[in-house]
């Protein structure tokens, strides 16, 4: 399957997890059409997504706390806003493992819950009426900047990264899939135009960064 060509949706530096570089499913399973996910958190000048505190390892942090939270996000490709949700909270970080064990407990109830407690926050941008579609995921509450059949250019502000939904820190999930009925939505592979290493300094076409790997626009 050929994949869909897209711009980074943001600027400043992010960290790559859960890349499909590394491993497909990338999140572990095809479910909402996540096969070919990525998530890029917001990390600072040296490499993290927020200060080293007691809090980080003992407990939950304020969203404020992290490096991306407010970021702004754009969009990836040129298209039609077929999808907007808004409403759901952003809520606390959690680094800690400690924090961490009531999170996982409640992963069920969040599935059974349905797209908004696992998405949270989102926009949908659609390539054509029929697709493929491109789900910008995890947005701060109140701040998207579109509205369903708005026609978005490349780069264009769109909302900011939040913390809403299946999260543990704020965070940009991106995936593109061949439908929005979520249930039964395919997803589909991706690929970035370009986007420049950190560590090596060197650019990178036509690519998907690797697990783990600090990337920043071109």
């Amino acid at each position: 399957m050929q994949p869909v060509m897209l711009e980074l949706p943001f600027r400043g530096r992010w960290r790559a997890e859960m890349s499909p570089a590394s491993r497909v499913p990338s999140h572990g399973t095809d479910l909402f059409g996540i096969t070919y996910a990525i998530d890029f958190v917001g990390v600072r000048e040296d490499g993290l997504s927020a200060p080293r505190t007691w809090r980080a390892a003992l407990s939950s942090e304020p969203p404020e706390t992290f490096a991306g939270f407010g970021r702004p996000i754009l969009a990836p490709v040129a298209g039609t806003v077929a999808a907007v949700h808004d409403g759901e909270s952003d809520h606390v970080g959690r680094r800690s493992p400690l924090s961490l064990i009531p999170y996982m407990l409640g992963q069920g109830a969040r599935i059974r819950a349905g797209i908004g407690a696992i998405a949270g926050n989102h926009i949908v941008i659609a390539l054509s009426p029929s697709g493929p579609f491109v789900g910008l995921v995890h947005l701060r509450r109140g701040t998207a900047q579109v509205a369903v059949g708005d026609v978005v250019g490349t780069g264009e502000e769109l909302a900011e990264c939040g913390n809403s939904g299946n999260s543990t820190e704020p965070c940009l999930h991106l995936q593109v899939t061949d439908s929005v009925e979520w249930n039964s939505a395919h997803g589909i592979p991706m690929s970035f135009r370009a986007y420049r290493s950190v560590r090596t300094g060197a650019t990178v076409e036509n690519g998907m960064p690797a697990e783990s790997e600090i990337i920043e626009a071109v």
